[in-house]
């Protein structure tokens, strides 16, 4: 049983998903953009909702909202996208794009958790989703990650297009910014070329395909590598899929972090197993070190990290045979 605040927020998405779905189309108008505005800051305060214990009906209307919030995100990613190819130094617009700021919180989280599991700044960094407007990497590539070339993934030929179209004009970034259009499904091998490996929000927007895409990642991704991936957490799992440490088959999960401000995302990073474990000998010691049980998570403060983020860690305890 859900508390009265906890019913009466879920009474309001089904409400704004009831309105949302009835629009007639999902690009950027005043209509759209206040019933979007309403849903993020219905779901944006901390909630100790757990949406996998929502009922039947509520569950399919959360993965429907959750195909809507990401049609609504790439119609406005590709209206500002291409406002900004309109402008003779696009990246010197940025901050017209109202989500712009976030981007800028979000790119520095993401540094500073990745600073804490690599020793070595990554010379290729792939990214899955990267969507006509690449914020993510555009941040990291100009503000962190100054000599790291970007490998940027999206399944949309006219979403990549509208991409290099940002950075094609900047010297730098033009040289550091590739655009491959393909399913990442259909990428094998070269998987192994990263050391790390962004996947974003929206690539996989139901459990059993966002699954599907990190059981690839474990096939192909270089052993050690670093897996990133946005999640999301309390009442913000209406708008985006949620990523649980069991979910990581063949990674060693490290750490997510759940931002309280008006970053929406969290943020998950996993580590590729050294080894595949596949030999029957080694079943028993794997079951004992796979982040298979999405229980064992302990809670804690990180001072490294603003304080309004909430950090969780997987502790495996040592086995001794």
């Amino acid at each position: 049983m859900f508390c009265q605040e906890e019913q009466l927020l879920v009474e309001k998405v089904c409400e704004l998903y009831e309105q949302i779905s009835n629009l007639e189309s999902l690009k950027p108008s005043k209509n759209v953009d206040m019933l979007f505005t309403q849903l993020v800051l219905t779901c944006m305060p901390p909630s100790p909702i757990d949406v996998s214990k929502l009922n039947k009906n509520v569950q399919e209307i959360r993965s429907k909202l959750i195909r809507l919030c990401g049609v609504a995100e790439g119609h406005l990613e590709s209206h500002y996208s291409t406002i900004l190819g309109s402008y003779d130094n696009p990246l010197d617009h940025l901050h017209i794009f109202p989500y712009y700021n976030n981007y800028l919180k979000l790119g520095l989280l993401e540094f500073n958790i990745l600073s804490q599991h690599i020793t070595n700044v990554p010379n290729k960094i792939a990214f899955v989703g990267s969507g006509p407007l690449p914020l993510t990497s555009i941040v990291l590539a100009s503000n962190h990650l100054l000599s790291t070339t970007f490998h940027n993934y999206d399944i949309d030929h006219l979403a990549n297009s509208y991409a290099q179209n940002l950075v094609i004009r900047d010297p730098d970034l033009s040289n550091r910014m590739v655009f491959h259009t393909n399913d990442i499904l259909d990428v094998s091998n070269e998987l192994e070329e990263y050391e790390v490996v962004y996947l974003a929000a929206l690539v996989g927007m139901d459990k059993e395909s966002k699954n599907c895409v990190i059981d690839h990642l474990a096939k192909y991704m270089a052993p050690g590598a670093i897996l990133m991936l946005r999640s999301a957490h309390g009442a913000r799992a209406f708008l985006y899929p949620v990523v649980e440490p069991c979910d990581l088959k063949g990674f060693e999960f490290l750490s997510v972090f759940h931002p309280m401000d008006e970053v929406i995302n969290s943020v998950v990073i996993a580590r590729k197993y050294p080894m595949p474990i596949s030999s029957s000998i080694d079943q028993d010691i794997g079951s004992m070190i796979l982040p298979n049980k999405c229980s064992e998570v302990e809670v804690f403060n990180n001072p490294l990290i603003n304080h309004g983020n909430m950090i969780e860690e997987l502790t495996v305890e040592e086995q001794h045979s």
